[in-house]
């Protein structure tokens, strides 16, 4: 028999409890009446980490604000803040910034000075301490060459490609003697008619086709390109840019480039050597390098038929194409037989043998760039790289821009929070879902912010000493 529910059991959503099934012979009842509860108690650790680091407040300085100053709301640096901590919670929509609009604790973390919103002047606006979807997607759609309309906060690129670099150099306490600079392209797929949209073969889907550059966790790089193109296309410009920004200030450094035989282009590897660049790139194999190597073949598979496991020849040889290369280059060659047959490897370097013999030069330097992908990998999954659904290609590498500044930012909480713990090479994702998600009430007097977090919370000594260690870090004024 249907019964009305007396007004008191309606709550502010004004829907009723929730029955759900009983523990033992308890009633299991939930009601939404807990006041302000956030899922995303641990942004504060976040704002910790930002106020050591600035990266979102230096980003804010790579946009230029033509709106009347009387009439912002929402400063540059409160709506970076805001789409980039959304991102680092998990939330890869502009939709969902009409929910947590409401999130006081966000509003907290952003540096909202009423987190309640209550002070809004719009009434339609009261209670929503943030900026809504509409608000930050004019942040991503202003033009480069016009301020149209509401649309007038211009984003520098430029800019922002100098910034990654120097939060790489800056993440340093004294300058390396080497760094690794590793450069891969991926694909970006994309399902409307964005601007750039090609298929590609390769892939066979609609795509673009990003290029990035990291120097170990440390991302430098983040271009989107269209994706009728080579790979390699335009990563002699960016590494150009990047290498003379890192010799202005490590002029000594000795730099290493490394890249799959996506990268091995002679245009590459001249500039590396004109600049006094060392580089290992994967090469292609063929018939003429299959050949080079038929003997040590040989010998991996008679091993292999001996011993019934993987066996591996390398041989150094000297190598130039016939039409694509200028001169000779030092080529290692990997003769491995495996239980599905054989399995040739190339790789060319101008490293010379006295530092490194063959197979070290593979299995210890080349094939660290693995991990390169992993990272390419962690920032596309779990912090929204591939989310280029706008019409326009600025737009679009804007977005690229803000996943990557999340990732920046994630990575010194890695780098500075989790040092010495259990989590020190956690990815992203579960520095999310294991810190940052993390049950907080809020409640706000005149004078302090009041922050309970949940008592059941598992990680909980994990969590204070990840506090403790940023604590430790100085703050940046």
């Amino acid at each position: 028999m249907a019964t009305e529910c007396i007004p008191n059991q309606l709550n502010l959503h004004g829907i009723k409890p929730l029955e759900f099934s009983n523990c033992c012979q308890r009633k299991v009842i939930a009601k939404f009446d807990g006041n302000h509860i956030s899922t995303n108690g641990g942004v504060l650790l976040l704002t910790e980490i930002e106020n050591r680091t600035h990266v979102v407040q230096r980003l804010s300085q790579c946009f230029t604000d033509y709106r009347n100053p009387e009439l912002i709301e929402h400063s540059v640096k409160e709506l970076l803040l805001q789409r980039i901590y959304g991102l680092a919670l998990g939330y890869e929509d502009l939709n969902d910034h009409d929910q947590l609009r409401h999130d006081p604790l966000l509003a907290v973390a952003v540096g909202k000075q009423d987190p309640t919103g209550n002070d809004r002047s719009a009434d339609r606006d009261k209670g929503k301490a943030l900026a809504g979807k509409s608000t930050l997607n004019r942040l991503e759609l202003t033009p480069a060459d016009a301020i149209q309309g509401p649309k007038k906060i211009l984003a520098d690129h430029a800019a922002m490609d100098d910034l990654l670099v120097d939060l790489f150099l800056d993440s340093y306490g004294r300058r390396p003697k080497r760094i690794w600079l590793d450069v891969d392209a991926t694909d970006d797929q994309i399902h409307g008619m964005q601007e750039g949209r090609f298929y590609h073969g390769y892939y066979r889907h609609y795509c673009y086709l990003p290029l990035y550059i990291f120097s170990g966790d440390h991302l430098l790089c983040a271009r989107l390109r269209q994706s009728d193109i080579d790979g390699a296309a335009g990563a002699v410009d960016e590494l150009d840019r990047i290498v003379k920004r890192i010799r202005r200030r490590w002029p000594k450094v000795k730099i290493y480039i490394r890249g799959d035989s996506g990268f091995c282009r002679d245009e590459l590897m001249n500039w590396c050597e004109r600049d006094k660049h060392r580089y290992v790139l994967g090469l292609a194999k063929n018939n003429r390098l299959k050949e080079a190597i038929s003997q040590q073949m040989g010998q991996a598979k008679t091993a292999y038929q001996e011993t019934e496991t993987s066996a591996r020849v390398f041989k150094d040889f000297r190598y130039q194409t016939r039409k694509s290369w200028r001169r000779k280059r030092r080529v290692v060659g990997k003769a491995e037989h495996m239980a599905k047959g054989e399995n040739p490897r190339f790789v060319v370097t101008n490293i010379p043998k006295s530092e490194v013999n063959g197979r070290d030069l593979y299995e210890k330097l080349y094939c660290a760039r693995g991990d390169m992908e992993n990272r390419i990998k962690e920032q596309q999954l779990s912090l929204f790289a591939d989310r280029t659904s706008t019409t326009k290609m600025r737009s679009n590498q804007l977005r690229l821009y803000f996943s990557s500044f999340a990732y920046v930012l994630m990575c010194a909480l890695r780098r500075i929070g989790l040092s010495g713990t259990e989590m020190a090479r956690a990815q992203c994702g579960t520095i999310r879902l294991k810190l940052l998600k993390l049950g907080a009430q809020t409640k706000i007097t005149v004078r302090k912010v009041w922050i309970s977090l949940s008592e059941s919370y598992p990680y909980a000594q994990l969590f204070r000493r990840v506090f403790d260690n940023i604590e430790a870090y100085p703050l940046l004024i």
